[in-house]
């Protein structure tokens, strides 16, 4: 086995699934986790992955799956905890408590339990680099109807960031993966079908598809950062570039959907 290991939590579906896929015919032998045996076997991984199931908020569980990555490929070079929940686009104090405590629990703790099982493994093991994913909320933007989302993104950017300060003078590095827009049930669902007319405008305008932007994700990770480092799909310049342009770039993103 010449290729990087790769382990992806949350590669069952959407921005995970997609990077299990990317990952493998780049040449990585990969393992993922799904919170149940069926939304594994029903993943359609490539053939020779790893699929794991796995709760990201037990440490058990993600010390289950470091073992069972280590025992197929004998260790583990990087790892992106890509796992995460949204709740319904309501306002606050419309949610249900079991909700919000969802979302918390996967984005947030979740990564953070997921983070300190790896980060101790990866330090023992004299290597590895941690990847955490961002999401809207990252760097400060509002979006009504999203709060407990937008609120674990943004302490996980604090997280991520702590956490390469704690690692320096370390053979283990952490950094930030911000996917930008991307066409999952995450970004659609909850819309009536007059808000999604209105959102698909802009959704046309920013958003790609997870087979577009997960291949460049995956390169770039295999090619490595510096600790503390981040890899942006949508950068501000590119979005602006893209509203500019929209008059001459017809997009259709739900096509036959």
């Amino acid at each position: 086995m010449s290729g990087p290991v790769v382990v992806v939590t949350g590669g069952t579906r959407g921005i995970g699934q997609g990077l299990v896929r990317a990952f493998a015919r780049q040449g990585a032998s990969v393992a993922f986790c799904g919170r149940s045996d069926a939304s594994v076997r029903g993943s359609d991984a490539p053939d020779g992955t790893l699929g794991v199931v796995a709760d990201v908020t037990s440490r058990q569980d993600v010390r289950k799956l470091w073992d069972a990555t280590t025992d197929r490929f004998g260790r583990v070079d990087i790892w992106v905890n890509n796992a995460g929940l949204s709740t319904s686009r309501r306002k606050l104090w419309e949610l249900d408590a079991a909700e919000i405590d969802a979302v918390v629990d996967v984005n947030l703790r979740g990564t953070l339990q997921a983070s300190a099982v790896v980060l101790d493994a990866m330090l023992a093991q004299g290597h590895g680099a941690l990847w955490n994913m961002e999401g809207l909320g990252s760097n400060g933007q509002i979006v009504v109807g999203l709060t407990p989302y937008g609120a674990t993104k943004r302490g996980l950017t604090y997280a991520t960031k702590a956490m390469a300060r704690e690692l320096a003078g370390t053979p283990v590095k952490v950094g930030l993966l911000s996917p930008g827009m991307v066409v999952t049930d995450l970004l659609t669902r909850d819309y009536s079908p007059e808000e999604f007319e209105k959102a698909k405008k802009v959704f046309n305008i920013l958003a790609d598809r997870v087979e577009t932007v997960t291949p460049w994700l995956a390169a770039k990770v295999l090619a490595g950062a510096k600790n503390g480092g981040r890899v942006a799909w949508l950068t501000n310049r590119k979005a602006a570039l893209r509203f500019a342009t929209a008059g001459f770039r017809k997009r259709d993103l739900f096509a036959g959907s």
